[in-house]
């Protein structure tokens, strides 16, 4: 008896040192907790797994500086080479993607790599039912519930509140394997005009689960079997507001990419901030770092909050995209339209035209862009006729589908779709 009240006050003590602040205190709780032989509480669990993101976080910054003071020592030399595009490589993907280009900009998608995917979903699905079994059937039910209504809020246009703790659990089911395809492509194309540097360092803004790192890990991934890959060393900045999403997706990086046998390594450091709050000062991103920055799915219609964050971003690139470097943007065909009170249509020149306004506003200049999509459609098909499209032509999210249909009430399977503008611009 004497043992539980001892414990239980600790994990008072604890608690109260949060409130306070007082991460110190809180450290040396923790750690006597668990030298007692008591289970953590899951508040408990949580500043455990915060203190080693911390770590890792702390292990990226030395990357960083160690990285800067080689680039600074000696400017001119240099042992980042590019991936050399592989024909066979580049065959095997348009051929398994069944890659159409329909004209100059509009790249029709209607595969996938089912060994890459179905694998990378598979463990997904399993990640999340881990995540599940440890709520009884109401409390799942209830959290779920509560997830969707505020996820819901994406459909609309809306940012969710994220503060319900299944929230990103809903996310990953209903949105990121679509994302992760997206982003594969992304870094095909990149790829193939030969601008993927082996040592490559990402700045990903608005970064949620970190759909950017995976879709270029399963896309090295589909290429060890055509090339030898020569050591990868990916640096891995995740900025984004919902620290939620940064661990979740994190977590299940430990547990799927990491326990994959690659020549990759990889850097990650995770910052959470509200990027309307952004001080560049504060929060110290090194200065002419980057290869790559990327914002995807990170652009607001309203248009106070389009200037505001524009400006932000331009700040963002200014002081931290190497000279080289290159920025990827990447957004949905609708929104990108209504940005400029505009209707998508086959007019060629106009969407062109608006791609070059929507670099220009962020103080870029337009590399190249392609459409991402599923049909041979610009302007949007009707639901009937889509509904009967994807079902008879697009790869099925086959582990995914059944547990939308458990937790979520779905009444269909789910597919790969793509309707995204991805750009790629310089400064």
């Amino acid at each position: 008896m004497s043992n539980l009240i001892a414990n239980w006050w600790r994990s008072q003590q604890f608690n109260s040192a949060l409130k306070r602040g007082d991460t110190e205190k809180a450290v040396q709780l923790l750690q006597a907790i668990q030298k007692s032989g008591a289970s953590f509480s899951w508040i408990e669990k949580l500043f455990r797994d915060k203190l080693q993101l911390d770590r890792y976080s702390q292990d990226y910054k030395r990357e960083i500086e160690n990285l800067t003071k080689q680039i600074t020592s000696a400017p001119h030399q240099t042992d980042n080479f590019t991936l050399v595009p592989d024909k066979k490589f580049i065959k095997f993907i348009y051929e398994t993607f069944n890659l159409v280009q329909h004209d100059e900009y509009k790249l029709q998608v209607t595969g996938i790599d089912q060994e890459i995917f179905n694998g990378f979903e598979a463990s997904l699905v399993e990640y999340l039912e881990a995540e599940f079994s440890k709520f009884s059937e109401q409390q799942l039910a209830i959290k779920i519930e509560d997830a969707l209504e505020d996820i819901y809020n994406l459909k609309v246009g809306q940012d969710p509140n994220y503060n319900f703790s299944l929230t990103p659990h809903v996310y990953l089911m209903k949105y990121f394997l679509e994302g992760v395809y997206c982003i594969y492509l992304a870094w095909f194309l990149i790829y193939q005009d030969g601008l993927l540097p082996t040592q490559v360092k990402i700045l990903d803004i608005g970064s949620g689960p970190g759909t950017v790192a995976y879709g270029l890990a399963l896309f090295l991934k589909s290429g060890l079997n055509f090339f030898n890959i020569p050591p990868i060393h990916i640096s891995y900045y995740s900025l984004d507001q919902q620290d939620a999403f940064q661990f979740k997706g994190f977590k299940f990086w430990q547990r799927y990419i990491e326990s994959q046998i690659t020549p990759i390594n990889v850097y990650f450091r995770f910052v959470t901030a509200n990027i309307f709050n952004w001080n560049y000062q504060a929060d110290n991103l090194p200065n002419n770092f980057f290869d790559f920055i990327i914002i995807s799915h990170c652009f607001f219609a309203n248009k106070t909050q389009k200037i505001q964050v524009n400006r932000i971003y331009q700040e963002m690139i200014t002081k931290s995209l190497n000279p080289q470097g290159y920025v990827l943007l990447v957004i949905q065909d609708k929104k990108l339209f209504h940005l400029y009170n505009s209707q998508q249509s086959e007019n060629v020149e106009q969407e062109k035209n608006i791609v070059i306004q929507f670099v220009s506003d962020l103080g870029l200049k337009l590399v190249w862009y392609r459409y991402l999509t599923s049909t041979d459609s610009r302007p949007p098909i009707s639901t009937n006729k889509f509904a009967k499209f994807v079902q008879e032509n697009l790869p099925k999210q086959l582990y995914m589908s059944p547990m939308r249909q458990k937790y979520l009430s779905q009444k269909y399977d789910s597919n790969y779709t793509l309707d995204d503008y991805v750009i790629l611009a310089q400064k």
